[in-house]
């Protein structure tokens, strides 16, 4: 684990100011699940799963499934991201994970019940980005199609790995909603308390061939960082107004 030194020099150098967002459904809102299975989630489930219970990571599933409820509830919007590779298709530097198949690739118990509801829809990838793996064999891209049927013009964006999946997709998602490309899409929301990353320490990582050390807690803050410095909005808390009677 990095010292706390370490982290709290960064946090001051690179401070992430994060805000609170109140949805009152003024403007089509929809979430963005990122590779919620139990392939990084469940302790033991697989070469990436956590070996043993991560609080970061299952305050990110709790967080994940309230929020999912409450969207599900009101009907809006879901898109939810699951992380499936080919096992004879390697995705370096990473050993094989989410097999396709296996229970790895499936949502985490909690969410499981996604898959009956109306409004979610659930895509399956093979690579970190989830906006690339949205690509179909015709150039199509599945989540484009996703926010311009629903009009989405807000996305919020939770799950796993904060520095690594989900930088990723949001990072593509802002480039491409800068080019036009996703219209009515304006903006990206990253909230914090609903993501989370994995926890390889240094001297942990000195052991394993070719690894890189990641601190938990150091490269959550620094996926914030990223994110928030590519133009999405860092928040770390989410309510809702009361539904109209």
């Amino acid at each position: 684990m990095a010292s706390g030194k370490a982290i709290d020099l960064v946090k001051n150098e690179l401070p992430v100011d994060e805000e609170s967002v109140v949805f009152s459904g003024d403007h089509r809102t929809g979430l963005v699940l990122v590779d919620i299975v139990n392939g990084f989630c469940t302790v033991g489930a697989g070469n990436l799963a956590p070996r043993v219970p991560d609080k970061q990571i299952s305050g990110m599933v709790d967080e994940s499934i309230q929020l999912a409820k409450v969207f599900c509830e009101k009907k809006w919007p879901v898109f939810a991201f699951l992380d499936s590779h080919h096992p004879d298709v390697l995705e370096p530097p990473y050993p094989p994970h989410c097999i396709i198949g296996t229970d790895e690739s499936n949502l985490v118990p909690g969410l499981q019940w996604l898959e009956n509801e109306s409004n979610v829809t659930l895509r399956r990838k093979d690579c970190i980005d989830g906006f690339l793996g949205s690509f179909e064999n015709d150039g199509s891209n599945v989540f484009v199609d996703w926010v311009k049927t629903h009009q989405i013009e807000v996305i919020v964006v939770v799950g796993i790995c904060t520095d690594v999946c989900v930088l990723d997709f949001v990072c593509s998602t802002l480039s491409a909603r800068n080019r036009g490309y996703l219209k009515p899409l304006k903006d990206v929301i990253v909230y914090s308390g609903g993501c989370a990353t994995f926890d390889l320490p240094l001297h942990v990582a000195k052991d394993i061939p070719g690894a890189l050390a990641h601190p938990q807690e150091l490269m959550h803050h620094v996926g914030l960082y990223m994110a928030k410095s590519r133009g999405a909005i860092v928040v770390s808390e989410v309510s809702f107004t009361p539904s109209k009677k």
